[in-house]
């Protein structure tokens, strides 16, 4: 292999730019695809890899038995931390509590950043880097706080912000340290960092935080060969003695019979990321989560849509070489050697792989800000000096193996045989070879267009399932404060329900569609086993302004009920059954007991049956509801007569004069419902964008295969034509064989995209009446597509000439 090799392919490029530019264009799609599938894959099995001795470091977890469905939480009491130091096997423990966005102020602007309160030692557990300051220091003063260099340079204009103040929550805290950006890919994000000693919190929260019964995420770092069972047992038997963890009421406890009231155990902070026990969880907010399924499955697409390119090529590569067949003669019988011919057309065919692996490069770096927005991920590091020399080694690697197929036919040239005019040293095995690779390409594509077809039609039918009223006049506003803790949210609502377009306001803890404030209690029937409803606290005129007509009975209404009446409850069907009452018109004015926190006996009277309303996306059952008047929300349900475009700017005018040190948070109803399915969203798209590019490389395939088989069936076409065949017998001659292998593939990759369809679908409780119409419009698409591709070739057979074909 020498230089004059490569220069012989580079001129080749030059002379053919139509096969230089199919080629080149097929491969580097292909290449740009794979780069990016392959750094998002590669992205997602690093999270939480850059924190020191990650391998030994675990989560605790516990699963809260009071709750029927009792998920896991990423979750634990605080009060294990003091006990996990001094248990033989743990090095080091710490944790912190879930953070939220801190509204704060620096001169006349407002922003947000995300702070998360820290217990002592959890910089030195997660190896934090400190650009500035005293870590320790900021984290034990009271007025002190940490922050990330990105939060400080979008905070105050420049990362060298020490010293530098800010005001939140009637407080002032100073910048006492910075440190280095969190990497993209961890399961801890922040950008600021609030020890226990701030300001910001009550002496009851902070010692509660310490050494109370406050939940948060815990960390322990374990000695390597430690026991995890020993270790797991040891929590577990201080969580069953402690107080602090059982809140519930007799009927709960009766409920739990001889189940432990919490279980606790570890896991992994390297598996955080592709935990699929709390991703789900209503209860916390776990934050970014993956599932393996589907990065396994964007690994699969990558590497089947880099080997459909490589196909390609080695397809019109081979067509290339029997066109080269006379040169390859003329090179032979001149003296060249096998070795020189192998190193001739492998030189070549790296020219060629390696060309588009730099220009693939060039497209995935055009596209990187598309495709992190699409993945919602920050993936700008993924173009490391790593990364790159990885996509060039397969870029050779796929070189070298796409040259072995097409030297093969050069080899197996007969110098004698093709001077004399007697050319194709294809043989019957290869071309079968060249036939069973289209129709793997075929295949991929038209199992990719079915089940894609599935996910974006499954996934368009959830968003736009009725969660149980029609929320397309509705504004979802959340407040920086409790209805019952301040008069600023009476008076700003007040003051809102009287602006134009504004035809009333509900008040809710949460919204219809998200679970951020979510609670239970236990309620019984005289004389039967109690049954845990999830509670949700609404105004009086809650149902009215969503429009939503019961079932049986009535509904709360504000000119029969008053604000905070403890009495009146209303249940939604899922209830109705788990109580035990045969209709919901049996349930109407039936007394139902409890027991409050303080152990007080109280009753509630059903009053009327709601119909279910979407709180959780249709991944899930619906739950046994209640709803109860409790005017303790912050969450408004604004109903408005205009545009959404006009009640959004009432409320922004609005909002300063109320909420001045507040960042607004407002989002359309619609908006909350269809954020449940923004992961499906998101791979629906990809795997369309995949599909698209499956079919082009599969129509590339098709166009080549029946290139050659034109070019290799010339001497038939030609005798035919000479018998007195029709145009439509040679145009049937040349599209059959794309024909039937397109039914081959048909048969073949069908049956496995149902069955995919058929699993996806498993995950949803209801889902929409899809049948095997995906499955025939794809293979429909298909045969267009393959028709298309294999038109103008029909078209050259058809106007060939026999005159001239024999004279040459």
């Amino acid at each position: 292999m020498n230089l004059r090799d490569f220069r012989i392919g580079w001129r080749l490029l030059i002379q053919e730019p139509a096969y230089s530019a199919v080629v080149l264009l097929g491969l580097s799609i292909g290449f740009a695809t794979c780069f990016l599938l392959f750094s998002f894959v590669r992205y997602s099995w690093q999270y939480n890899s850059k924190i020191p001795d990650v391998g030994n470091v675990y989560v605790v977890k516990e699963r809260y038995n009071i709750d029927p469905v009792a998920p896991w939480s990423d979750l634990a009491p605080f009060l294990l931390r003091e006990a996990a130091m001094k248990m033989p096997g743990i090095v080091d423990a710490s944790g912190f509590q879930i953070g939220r966005d801190l509204t704060i102020r620096t001169g006349d602007q407002l922003h947000k950043l995300y702070g998360i309160p820290v217990l002592p030692g959890f910089a030195q557990l997660l190896g934090l880097q400190v650009i500035e300051g005293d870590i320790k220091s900021a984290l034990e003063q009271p007025d002190s706080f940490v922050i990330t260099q990105a939060a400080a340079e979008q905070t105050f204009g420049t990362s060298h912000a020490l010293g530098r103040t800010i005001q939140t929550s009637g407080k002032v805290l100073r910048v006492s340290a910075i440190v280095r950006d969190q990497p993209a890919n961890t399961t801890i994000p922040f950008d600021a960092l609030i020890g226990t000693s701030s300001v910001l919190f009550s002496d009851e929260l902070r010692n509660n935080m310490l050494r109370g019964g406050s939940m948060g995420k815990l960390l322990i770092r374990v000695q390597p060969g430690a026991s995890l069972s020993a270790i797991t047992e040891n929590l577990q038997k201080i969580v069953d003695d402690a107080p602090q963890v059982w809140h519930g009421s007799p009927e709960m406890k009766a409920r739990l019979g001889k189940r432990k009231v919490m279980d606790i155990k570890l896991s992994p902070l390297r598996d955080a990321y592709f935990d699929r026990e709390v991703a789900n969880n209503p209860i916390t907010v776990p934050g970014d989560r993956g599932d393996p399924a589907i990065v396994t499955g964007l690994a699969a697409i990558a590497v089947l849509i880099l080997a459909l390119a490589a196909i390609n090529y080695v397809n019109l590569a081979t067509v290339r070489v029997l066109q080269r067949q006379r040169e390859i003669g003329m090179r032979k019988a001149i003296g060249a050697t096998a070795q020189q011919i192998i190193l001739q057309f492998l030189c070549e065919s790296l020219v060629v792989a390696l060309l588009a692996t730099g220009l693939g490069l060039l497209l995935a770096w055009l596209l990187l800000p598309v495709f992190s927005d699409l993945m919602h991920r920050k993936l700008e590091d993924v173009f490391s000096a790593a990364n790159v020399v990885a996509a060039l080694m397969i870029g050779a690697l796929v070189g070298t193996l796409t040259a072995v197929y097409p030297t093969w036919i050069a080899i197996r040239v007969h110098p004698l045989q093709v001077l004399v005019g007697r050319s194709d040293t294809e043989s019957m095995r290869g071309r079968q070879l060249r036939r069973i690779l289209t129709v793997l390409q075929i295949t991929v594509a038209l199992s990719l267009a079915s089940v894609t077809l599935a996910i974006e039609w499954q996934t368009n039918f959830a968003i736009h399932a009725s969660p149980g009223f029609v929320p397309d006049q509705l504004l979802i506003v959340d407040l920086p404060e409790r209805m019952k803790d301040s008069e600023k949210p009476h008076a700003f609502t007040a003051a809102l329900s009287q602006q134009k377009g504004i035809a009333g306001i509900a008040i809710s803890t949460d919204a219809v569609g998200r679970s951020n404030e979510r609670w239970g209690m236990d309620v019984r029937r005289e004389g039967k086993a109690s049954v845990f409803l999830e509670m949700k606290s609404v105004s009086a005129n809650y149902f009215e302004q969503y429009g939503i007509k019961p079932v049986a009975g009535r509904l709360f209404d504000a000119r029969i009920d008053k604000e905070d009446d403890p009495e009146p409850i209303i249940l939604n069907t899922v209830a109705t059954h788990a109580l035990g009452f045969t209709s919901p018109e049996a349930a109407l004015g039936q007394i139902l007991f409890y027991t409050d926190f303080h152990e007080k006996k109280l009753t509630k009277r059903i009053v009327g049956i709601a119909p279910e309303l979407r709180y959780l996306s249709l991944h899930e059952p619906p739950r046994a509801t209640a709803w109860e008047l409790y005017l303790n929300g912050s969450t408004l349900s604004v109903r408005f007569t205009g545009s959404l475009n006009e009640a959004e700017q009432t409320v922004q005018t609005l909002w300063p004069t109320y909420f001045p040190d507040a960042i607004m948070e407002m989002q359309p109803a619609k908006a909350i419902l269809a954020a449940n399915y923004a992961d499906e969203t998101r791979i629906a798209k990809l795997l369309a964008i995949s599909t698209g590019i499956a079919m082009a490389i599969a129509a590339f395939g098709i166009y080549a295969l029946s290139a050659y088989t034109v070019q290799r069936r010339t001497k038939e076409i030609v005798l035919r034509k000479l018998y007195g065949a029709r145009q439509r017998d040679i145009a049937q001659l040349v599209v059959k064989e794309i024909g039937l292998l397109t039914f081959l593939a048909a048969l073949i990759g069908l049956p496995f995209a149902a069955v995919a369809i058929e699993r996806y679908l498993a995950g949803y409780v209801e889902h929409a009446a899809i049948g095997y119409w995906t499955l025939l419009f794809a293979l429909i698409t298909a045969v267009a597509i393959a028709l298309i591709a294999t038109a103008r070739h029909a078209w050259v057979a058809i106007r060939m000439t026999p005159a001239l074909i024999l004279r040459t």
